[in-house]
This record gives structure tokens, sequence and C-alpha cells, in this order.
């Protein structure tokens, strides 16, 4: 239970604060709330893969590891999207924003300060060619997921929230919702 005088005093805090400006409400708030940066990850798996699956997996300079197609959102941008246009930019598979959805978690929240907006999306990998610009990604191929290959930290810190990789079991899995 709040202390009457400690109420009294927050009822007085929030009157007047609702009698700033607008604008200056919004900078208040941004100051005083903790910061996050969101990025767009697409999880595109093979449809044809027959086992496991398959997904899609980047190696990004400097190539030592793989990671999902991924990308910051650019600001007033729909998290799908960033996630379309992103793919398309890291892998050169282009679909649109409503073949993706939303992945069980759709936002992860990380402890460092970051939120990844996940979404999931199935091509054929015989019929989906693939490319990459040699700089910001090195290469892009379909890896087994029984047999994935060194992935970065954060791609397997991810990846376990979807039961998937060497921390698979670590992070419990999302459950969808009841239909």
């Amino acid at each position: 239970m709040i202390p009457r005088a400690r109420a009294t005093g927050r009822a007085f805090g929030y009157r007047v604060f609702y009698r700033l400006p607008v604008p200056l409400r919004r900078r208040l708030v941004r100051l005083a709330v903790p910061k996050y940066i969101v990025g767009a990850v697409t999880l595109v798996r093979d449809t044809e893969a027959g086992g496991a699956g398959r997904i899609l997996l980047l190696r990004q300079p400097p190539g030592h590891s793989w990671s999902l197609p991924a990308g910051l959102l650019q600001r007033s941008e729909a998290p799908v999207a960033g996630a379309a246009r992103e793919l398309h930019e890291e892998s050169g598979i282009r679909l649109s924003p409503d073949l993706l959805r939303p992945a069980v978690p759709n936002a992860v929240v990380h402890a460092k300060g970051w939120v990844d907006m996940v979404f999931e999306a199935e091509v054929p990998a015989s019929r989906t060619a693939l490319a990459v610009d040699g700089a910001e990604v090195l290469e892009a191929a379909w890896h087994p997921l029984d047999d994935l290959p060194r992935l970065s930290r954060a791609t397997a810190n991810l990846l376990a929230h979807y039961g998937i990789g060497p921390r698979a079991g670590e992070v419990p899995p999302a459950t969808p919702p009841a239909t």
C-alpha cells in the first residue's frame, strides 16, 4: 500500500506532467525511459528439405561464424517491412512482407539493450537464387538443422528461443497461444 502523502505527491506530479505540451512530455519520457535498438530478423526454412529441415544462414565479415538475415529498422519502418528489406539486401531473396509471419515469440528482448522482431518464411531452396554482395555478406547457404555450422553467439542465443541449435533447451521455447 502506498502511503497517502506519497500517493498525493505522485498525483500532483502526474497533473503537472499532463499539463506540459506533448512534445515536451515525449522528450521527458525519452530521457527517463531505457532505450532499445530494434532489429528485424528472418528465419527462412527450406520447404523441400527432409529430415530435421534446413535454414538459411549468412557468413558475414570477419567470416568466423554464421548468422540469420537481420538488420536494424529504419526510422518509422514497420518491423515486417524491415525484415523483408534486410532479407533481400543480405541474401537476394525478395519476399513481400505479407509472406512473412511473426515467429513465436515475435519479439526477443536482449539484456544488452536491443530487441529483435523475428519473422519466419518458407521458400523452396532449389528454386530460390541466393545473391550476396561480398562486402556485408560473404556467403549465404542452406544448412541442415541437425548439423549447423559455427553460429555467432547472438544467433545461437536467438535460435534457442525456437528450440534450434546448440543452445536449444537452455531457453524454454515459446508456446503458441491456444486456439
